[in-house]
């Protein structure tokens, strides 16, 4: 790990962020993006000692628990952008991102689709490719947030191709994986049974995967993904779900609360937890802080 700190970005300020960067106090290599302001109401409100390291960005209304205020948007994206700008010049090893309400940056007028787009959009990165791991189990998404209509169209030869060659590069690069094996999912039942339940696995997904393992990746599929997660599949360094909910229900059943979203494709570390603001527990001391511990502790270990 460099011994450049790690930037933490505390999210939604009515949400549960500030308080998981409080548990996560007193680690002398994290820097807080966040309104101190509001960080130190927190901890006066939970009862516990202010103890963080803080890039103070002000938001420009006042912030109540539970209560997400569009108008504090654009400050909330400033600060994403500083820690992305920090990462980038070297002053910071890795961002690690508490959760956002998309529909509340939406709210505001501002387009945005999540933090996965707008890392990438910040970075220049040409595709970005979400995956979540929980211990040895690494589900990446061929596509992430769009409306399950709106998927087959999108699965593309090229588009299953580039995220298979990220995956690969930075289980590699990132997770020192000298020979990742990777597992494909079928996009329909069955993996199409044999075209009788959707022609994409056979016609999209099936000719990209022998592509890329004639070119030596030890990649297999399409497997259909209701056996894909279970020990007859065999080894797999990551299965690539074709959606968000085909992969993220089972691997967050096997890991919530310790599981973690890396962020692959960009040119810098970027981890964050696997849950959201939970506006409905935000101060009142009932927020489990494993995630974020775990995004830390894996973003310290990933290859920058």
């Amino acid at each position: 790990m460099s011994d450049r700190p790690l930037v933490v970005t505390a999210g939604e300020p009515a949400g549960i962020g500030p308080d998981l960067c409080l548990a996560a106090a007193g680690t002398p290599d994290l820097v807080v993006v966040g309104d101190e302001r509001v960080l130190r109401a927190r901890a006066e409100r939970l009862g516990i000692e202010f103890a963080l390291n803080v890039h103070h960005v002000p938001f420009p209304e006042p912030v109540e628990c539970g209560r997400p205020d569009p108008r504090n948007a654009q400050a909330l994206l400033d600060g994403l952008r500083l820690a992305v700008d920090g990462c980038r010049s070297g002053d910071y090893a890795g961002v690690v991102t508490a959760p956002i309400a998309k529909h509340v940056v939406n709210d505001a007028g501002i387009p945005f689709t999540g933090h996965t787009e707008f890392l990438a959009e910040l970075t220049g990165a040409a595709l970005p490719v979400m995956l979540l791991a929980a211990g040895d189990l690494r589900v990446a998404l061929a596509s992430t947030h769009l409306p399950l209509r709106a998927v087959p169209d999108y699965l593309t030869p090229e588009v299953i191709r580039n995220v298979l060659r990220v995956l690969h590069h930075d289980l590699r690069t990132r997770f020192g994986i000298a020979e990742p094996a990777i597992l494909v999912c079928g996009l329909n039942p069955h993996a199409g049974e044999g075209g009788h339940l959707g022609s994409e696995d056979a016609r999209v997904i099936a000719p990209v995967v022998r592509e890329l393992a004639a070119d030596g990746m030890n990649v297999r599929g399409p497997l259909p993904a209701d056996t894909a997660f279970t020990p007859a599949a065999g080894h797999a360094d990551a299965i690539l779900a074709m959606y968000h909910d085909q992969g993220l229900p089972v691997l967050k059943y096997a890991g919530f609360g310790h599981a973690v979203n890396v962020t692959l494709g960009l040119p810098i570390i970027r981890t964050s937890v696997d849950h959201g603001t939970a506006f409905d527990i935000a101060g009142t001391g009932r927020a489990d802080a494993g995630s974020l511990r775990a995004a830390i502790e894996l973003a310290r270990t990933l290859h920058a």
